[in-house]
């Protein structure tokens, strides 16, 4: 080893933290020895800033500290901060400050080396850096119930911790010499790798070369891509590429379904078939990867989870050495071989991943999010984010929060007897509901702006004594009454650290219940907060119309960009029909359904084959059914069902099979599992009918939307209402037309596709377009299938 000053700069840089590096090297034992509250380490920070500020001036608090060692392919960078340094009768103190909730009369020397070590490795980092021969390694405990304080301290000489410090660099070479080896082999794969397919799809090197942009510029770009371009490996291949040049050391694929997980390994497995040395990881949710039948993450219970750190750093090694592809049954595989936790070790593995591939929360949801990746810096990361149109309503459930009554009144009537405090705090709690309750008078809902901070108090509290009920009642852990209020409770404080102008507090009653939430009306500043964790993000979507609505709500900022790309479809393949003379609106649609029926069995008796009708909900489908049912008996329809087990969905989609030697019409619920995600190629699907606009129905949140961004841009009804229900429409269009070869009709019906409001929003393949009535779409269907 080197020191700094003879560094080369042309060496491939390793950075680490000094945490982790301790963590990583010295961890051991089970994943969970008992019970800890979810609240600690929002109450450990806390008290941490709390004991520094009562030291004074001469303690430094929070003193960065970094050390460069250089070998022979690469330089490892080791950085952390210290909690505090300060002076004492001439001796330099690194203290260390961890807050416990343990007595601390049971806190010694010997409680947990790796608080020790992290200490050390500061002391001989700043022991070097200012020439000391001797320093104070201090470790600070704080309770943090009752914010006493013990203090635990050692001498060493700067020699002993040089010694300390090299053995545990010593041990982690053998990960970075990996890495090292791996980032090399990586690269030159990268540089030989060319495009995986004979040539580029019309506007797919245009979508390439725009994400290449914006990730070597540090950009936000906003993609409309419609289907056929091919999204997928126009995003993956050109961050790829820059991955190659060092711009970027690794790319999350984010998705809203596992459909479109599986189209990202297809594309890496692609690549990999022309050469590229990749490794790529598919996270799976803790629920679905689990060995056990109930999740509980402790040794008692899970042999997976007993001694897991005594073996994971092994497990981790073997399929990074034998596996690029890792998927949810290799993770089983190897979690079963070495007997860890399959959930954990995933996301170990991912530590290591070139590609990390996964589900918009564990980036964005703040419950949920890969924190490990991040640590509250900036990094040189890609996020390259799939139909991104998605992410609007999932942030806003992802970043509100929101209780019953009933649930405390319940949890009230089973601690009775079983515990005072927590059936004191529930009954509280029940009060102030009813409180609320009678605020509302004859009133069914209630807006603030303001926060109710009397109610976080009174839920601070039951945490509290929730925590203590826990820690003391291992088979309170199967109270599934008490565990899932209290995670909810806990979801709501973290929620309300995040309460500005962009949220509101409702409270709503529904009979006998009453519902607090903090609603999240506007995600855009919490996104935008996210995505500047990374170095680049890129939004695209076959459906992120208009582009300045998602610029605004998913976080663009001074640094975005858009491309809008054309459809690489020839239009002569669709035939787009408006029959403007259906009104769909709640008011009329009792008159609609002969009309619909009609125009139903026009479009299909052009052609035998297969269609797909949707509508706004499920009673208007279901009136319509009965209506051609009785008209046209000889059509073979298939309904969704609602609530339809995944059994019943596959039988659905069975149902769309090549060369069908009659008519088969799947009647859908627009917005629902079969208008989004569904690729049937071919002749599977040749005619698409939309009834309706598509307007989420009229409620307490949607007017919410409205009313505040009718306040900042005056355009409340179109970003609550119109774009989301155009979204919609767009979205179960596009299950039509999925291959150059593909043909087929879209029918649209209502009088108000016809208005300037609604065709500004159309995409651009949507033009020309035909308005056709009862009477002339026989005719303009048998000039375009003849």
């Amino acid at each position: 080893m080197k020191d700094e000053k003879q560094k080369e700069p042309s060496l491939l840089l390793l950075k680490m933290s000094i945490r982790g590096l301790v963590e990583f090297i010295l961890r051991s034992g089970d994943i969970d020895s008992g019970f800890m509250s979810m609240n600690r380490a929002l109450e450990g920070s806390r008290a941490h800033r709390r004991l520094q500020k009562s030291y004074g001036e001469d303690y430094k608090a929070e003193v960065s500290l970094k050390k460069t060692i250089q070998f022979e392919d690469y330089c490892l960078v080791l950085e952390g901060r210290a909690d505090g340094i300060f002076i004492e009768d001439e001796n330099v103190v690194i203290d260390e400050i961890k807050s416990v909730t343990q007595p601390l009369e049971l806190i010694n020397e010997d409680y947990d080396f790796r608080h020790w070590a992290q200490a050390m490795c500061y002391g001989y980092i700043y022991g070097e850096e200012n020439n000391l021969e001797n320093i104070i390694i201090q470790l600070t405990y704080i309770h943090l119930e009752t914010d006493e304080v013990k203090k635990l301290r050692k001498s060493f000489h700067i020699g002993e911790l040089e010694n300390f410090f090299n053995d545990l660099v010593q041990k982690y070479c053998i990960w970075a010499d990996y890495s090292s080896s791996w980032i090399s082999i990586r690269d030159n794969s990268i540089k030989e790798l060319k495009f995986p397919f004979p040539q580029y799809r019309k506007g797919q090197r245009e979508m390439a070369a725009a994400v290449y942009r914006a990730i070597r510029d540090e950009n936000i770009l906003f993609a409309q891509a419609p289907t056929g371009i091919g999204k997928t490996m126009s995003t993956l291949f050109p961050a790829v590429k820059a991955m190659g040049e060092g711009i970027t050391s690794k790319i999350f694929y984010l998705t809203a379904k596992t459909t479109t997980q599986v189209v990202a390994e297809e594309a890496f497995q692609r690549m990999k078939d022309m050469g590229l040395k990749f490794i790529s990881i598919t996270i799976t949710a803790k629920d679905k990867i689990c060995f056990k039948e109930e999740r509980q993450c402790n040794p008692g219970y899970c042999e997976y989870a007993r001694g897991h750190f005594d073996r994971i750093n092994d497990a981790i090694m073997d399929i990074l050495q034998n596996e690029t592809e890792i998927d949810r049954d290799k993770i089983l595989a190897y979690a079963r071989k070495h007997k860890v936790c399959p959930f954990e070790y995933s996301l170990d593995i991912a530590l290591w991943a070139d590609c990390v591939i996964c589900d918009y929360n564990y980036l964005f949801d703040p419950n949920a999010s890969l924190k490990r990746f991040f640590m509250d810096k900036k990094t040189d990361f890609t996020f390259l984010i799939d139909e991104a149109h998605n992410l609007v309503d999932r942030a806003r459930e992802m970043y509100s929060a929101e209780l019953h009554k009933k649930d405390f009144l319940e949890l009230k009537r089973l601690m009775k007897g079983k515990n005072k405090e927590l059936h004191a705090s529930c009954n509280s709690i029940n009060k102030y509901f009813i409180e609320l309750k009678k605020q509302l008078g004859e009133e069914y809902h209630y807006v603030n702006q303001e926060e109710d901070k009397d109610f976080y108090q009174l839920l601070s509290s039951f945490v509290a004594k929730a925590d203590k009920y826990l820690s003391m009642n291992e088979e309170a852990h199967r109270n599934e009454e008490l565990m899932n209020l209290y995670f909810g409770v806990l979801n709501l404080l973290k929620i309300s650290e995040n309460y500005d102008e962009h949220y509101v507090t409702y409270i709503e009653r529904y009979g006998n219940d009453v519902r607090l939430k903090l609603f999240c009306h506007d995600p855009s500043l919490l996104i935008s907060q996210v995505l500047k964790k990374g170095k680049a993000a890129v939004f695209f979507s076959a459906t992120l119309l208009p582009m300045d609505y998602f610029h605004e709500i998913l976080g663009g900022g001074e640094n975005s960009k858009s491309v809008y790309l054309k459809s690489p479809f020839d239009p002569a393949n669709r035939c787009l029909l408006i029959g403007n003379n259906v009104a769909t609106r709640y008011s009329k649609r009792d008159d609609s359904y002969d009309k619909i029926a009609d125009y139903i069995y026009k479009a299909v008796k052009a052609k035998t084959g297969n269609y797909m009708v949707f509508f706004p909900s499920y009673k208007y489908m279901e009136s319509v059914y009965e209506e051609f049912a009785a008209k046209y008996a000889d059509y073979n329809v298939n309904m969704q069902i609602s609530g339809a087990t995944e059994e019943e969905k596959a039988l659905f989609m069975e149902s769309f099979q090549p060369n069908p030697k009659k008519h088969n019409i799947g009647f859908c619920v627009l917005g629902g599992v079969y208008s989004e995600g569904i690729d049937l190629r071919d002749d599977r699907l040749i005619g698409v009918i939309i009834v309706g606009v598509g307007l989420p129905q009229i409620c307490l949140e949607r007017d919410i939307i409205k009313d505040y961004y009718d306040a900042k841009n005056h355009k409340g009804f179109e970003y609550s209402y119109i774009y989301p229900g155009m979204n919609k429409v767009m979205q179960a269009a596009g299950r039509l037309i999925r291959s150059e070869t593909d043909r087929g009709v879209i029918l649209l019906l209502d009088e108000r596709f016809t208005r300037w409001d609604y065709q500004k929003l159309f995409p651009k393949e949507w033009f020309p377009y035909t308005k056709v009535n009862e009477n002339t779409i026989d005719r303009v269907l048998e000039n375009f299938w003849s």
